[in-house]
């Protein structure tokens, strides 16, 4: 079954752009894996090398414990279905479907049998006889995906499968397109930008970054453990970052930090006394008060802004010149005016090191 492991695999274009930088990972039979990272992060890159449609550098890449580095892309027993829809236009959703099995030679009825197994699963069999420019995007993808199916391929390689459909059938289709491969027993690799969609079907998720893997895990795991700043900042698209200092630690952190000490849970014992440290807060993280609390873990600040963003609501604090974003559902509204002071208290935070390339350079998309 389609195992995939890729060991150090580096791709470079021009001779000095890098687009994988030695990634060595593990697909496992059956899951359902996305990949998500900032636009030139080497994702569609890593597909098309697993898919044999770049040559690599270095490295090896391995599915079912075969080394496929010089296989070519239709021996390699993979599905590749694209954000541009590459169907055939002038041949209706049956042909499309059935068209690989037809020019491998097999007979007629095992043909027919093909076809329909495939054109069921994707719900298209009154749309048989339809042509691509006949169809909704979300038909069109479905027909892409069982003429995938129908070439015989475990493993299936999606690349911004659902980026050129509108947002409501991609929501749909996201989840008919993971039961799907569950139902057939398929592994699938699904790139895409969008964290929603990755968040709510992987099994595992693979983080990009500059051509690397910055981090891999179950979707509740890189979004509670991330274990760098730019995770931290990138899961989530917004989190607050406050510079600080341990003062002292122990089973606890005392942290010096805005002209305040905060106690912090010392979970793995990685700092010492005098550490210059990033406290990184997501803003669904942080509560608003309007008293000052008994609790040690708030800061004051001044109110400067509010967002309505439909099911939450954003607000912006000056908190000793840091900008602290505050998420709280839609129904907890208060309302500030423009210079009202509050307190803000935090649940939960994650400790990294200063960087030393920088805060900035060490959360950068780019």
């Amino acid at each position: 079954m389609p195992n995939l492991v890729l060991k150090n695999v580096t791709k470079i274009y021009n001779g000095n752009i890098i687009a994988l930088k030695n990634v060595s990972l593990q697909v496992l039979d059956k899951e359902y894996v996305c990949v998500i990272g900032p636009s030139g992060s080497g994702k569609s890159s890593l597909l098309k090398a697993i898919a044999g449609i770049i040559p690599i550098d270095s490295g090896d890449i391995y599915i079912d414990n075969k080394l496929v580095n010089n296989v070519p892309v239709g021996e390699r027993g993979i599905g590749l279905v694209m954000q541009d829809i590459l169907l055939f236009p002038h041949m209706n959703v049956w042909d499309n479907i059935t068209y690989s099995p037809l020019v491998k030679g097999y007979d007629w009825k095992e043909v027919e049998k093909i076809g329909n197994e495939a054109i069921s699963m994707v719900n298209l069999t009154l749309r048989k006889y339809s042509y691509p420019d006949e169809l909704s995007r979300g038909s069109q993808q479905k027909a892409a995906i069982a003429r995938a199916i129908s070439a015989g391929a475990r493993l299936l390689l999606l690349d911004e499968p659902l980026g050129s459909i509108d947002l409501r059938t991609a929501k749909a289709l996201r989840f008919e397109l993971r039961k799907l491969v569950k139902e057939l027993g398929l592994t699938a690799i699904h790139v895409t930008h969008n964290q929603e969609e990755a968040m709510s079907i992987a099994d595992k998720i693979i983080i990009m970054r500059k051509g690397r893997v910055e981090q891999v895990g179950s979707p509740r795991d890189i979004y509670e453990h991330p274990k760098t700043p730019f995770i931290a900042r990138f899961i989530g698209g917004e989190t607050n970052f406050i510079e600080g200092y341990v003062d002292s630690c122990n089973s606890k952190l005392k942290i010096r930090c805005l002209d305040k000490y905060i106690v912090l849970e010392n979970d793995d014992y990685r700092f010492v006394s005098g550490d210059r440290i990033v406290i990184a807060i997501r803003p669904e993280h942080i509560f608003i008060m309007d008293s000052k609390p008994d609790k040690i873990n708030f800061f004051e600040g001044e109110f400067v802004e509010i967002n309505f963003l439909g099911s939450y609501i954003r607000y912006i604090f000056d908190i000793g010149g840091y900008n602290i974003i505050v998420k709280v559902p839609r129904l907890f509204r208060k309302f500030l005016k423009k210079g009202d002071r509050a307190y803000l208290v935090f649940k939960k935070a994650y400790l990294f090191k200063y960087p030393k390339e920088g805060l900035d350079k060490a959360i950068a998309y780019e």
